[in-house]
């Protein structure tokens, strides 16, 4: 049974009351698709770091529709012809960008499904909402496929500058409490225009693109790449991988009805794979992870306790790559301490590197000057901490229990 509810304000703790514009947009986010996202958690497992991080991918996307009306209204406020077909369409493809997104969001990505980003998935679930809501969403499709003859368009959807960043930035920073990713949002969205059908940012915003792109380093730094975090990733990775071994090896393991049909088959049948993906979320996870705390296996065992009861690894962090026999030091420890294999032992002891710049020039930021031309953020800023932005930073980093210290 069905009752449809007429509310069309929503209130946001980020910006307030936000409204929805019509009813074609409420239908969208009434959808069970839409809907699902409730169940997805933004930051993944960020929350076993920054308590408050339990966002949801339904509240970034309600933002960034909040958003784009925002920046449709400055740009037509400056003369930029943006007509109600493809408001609705920007309004549309902005809303489901990440509709894709699986459970705990990047940090299962190619491990639930592999070789399909989510946004791929993305994709197909807004091919598949187009045809039942009898090809409404057409020209907000070819928008996102950046197939569209307004460049600017995808521009305000996926870009160095765009909505989506904007807004998890700023709703990131709120519930974690890391106040650098606190970014002005409104007045970056006021110094927007349009120029060949580009996205620009006029000059006298330049300082606000800087503090917003150091935002973003720093929240990468301070948040998405928190050591804590990563390690709990890995956790939550490796358990997956630990099911594929077992069940490849005829060992049972109590796995979710949802989760069967990725976890179980080593070929996915596309003509089901976006029925059977919106059935899943964060809450099958937590469900194999209960299932599974006192599995006979004692690694599965384990890491499913692990991230239960927030028992993560120690990372440590480095300027130069790990070596190897400092590895091989903590292995050999492992193995002896529970009588594993080397198979058994690298799911507890990892090592890589992650790298974080500010600033890609190769999808670059584009300032209107104040004579009227357009050129590229670096060369708008005379400032060396501009160009610094754009620096590539790499770390290197190694995981390990810490019954080993």
């Amino acid at each position: 049974m069905k009752q449809q509810n007429k509310l069309k304000i929503l209130n946001d703790p980020i910006y307030g009351f936000i409204s929805i514009p019509n009813d074609a947009i409420f239908e969208l986010i009434e959808h069970p698709y839409f809907q699902r996202l409730r169940r997805i958690t933004q930051m993944g497992l960020s929350y076993l770091v920054y308590p408050g991080a339990h966002h949801t991918r339904f509240h970034h996307a309600i933002g960034c529709l909040h958003l784009m009306q925002r920046a449709v209204q400055v740009l037509r406020s400056k003369g930029i012809v943006i007509d109600d077909v493809e408001e609705d369409a920007l309004y549309k493809a902005i809303l489901l960008h990440d509709l894709g997104h699986g459970p705990f969001s990047h940090a299962l990505e190619n491990l639930i499904i592999q070789g399909i980003s989510h946004e791929e998935i993305s994709l197909l679930f807004m091919q598949d909402l187009n045809a039942q809501f009898n090809g409404s969403l057409t020209l907000a499709i070819k928008i996102f496929q950046g197939k569209y003859h307004r460049p600017f368009m995808l521009d305000l959807i996926s870009s160095q500058l765009d909505m989506d960043r904007l807004d998890y930035l700023k709703r990131d920073s709120f519930y974690t409490g890391v106040a650098e990713g606190n970014i002005n949002s409104q007045r970056l969205i006021s110094m927007l225009n349009v120029v060949d059908d580009r996205l620009v940012v006029e000059e006298k915003a330049l300082y606000s693109v800087e503090n917003f792109l150091s935002g973003r380093r720093l929240m990468y730094w301070q948040v998405y790449l928190h050591k804590t975090g990563i390690g709990a990733e890995h956790l939550l990775q490796s358990v997956v991988q630990r099911v594929h071994e077992l069940l490849d090896n005829g060992v049972t393991v109590d796995i979710p009805t949802t989760l069967q049909f990725f976890l179980s088959n080593k070929t996915i049948d596309r003509s089901q794979l976006l029925e059977r993906f919106a059935a899943i979320d964060d809450t099958d996870i937590f469900t194999l992870l209960k299932s599974n705390q006192s599995h006979s296996d004692l690694v599965l065992r384990e890491l499913c306790q692990m991230i239960l009861n927030r028992q993560l690894l120690r990372i440590k962090f480095s300027n130069t790559p790990v070596p190897q026999k400092k590895l091989d030091k903590k292995i050999e420890k492992l193995k002896k301490s529970y009588k594993l294999n080397d198979k058994e032992a690298s799911y507890f002891i990892f090592h890589g590197e992650i790298s974080n710049s500010a600033y890609a020039k190769a999808k670059p930021i584009l300032i209107l000057n104040k004579k009227n031309k357009v050129v590229e953020l670096t060369d708008a800023a005379k400032e060396p901490s501009f160009k610094a932005l754009a620096k590539v930073v790499t770390k290197y980093y190694y995981c390990y229990p810490k019954i080993q210290d």
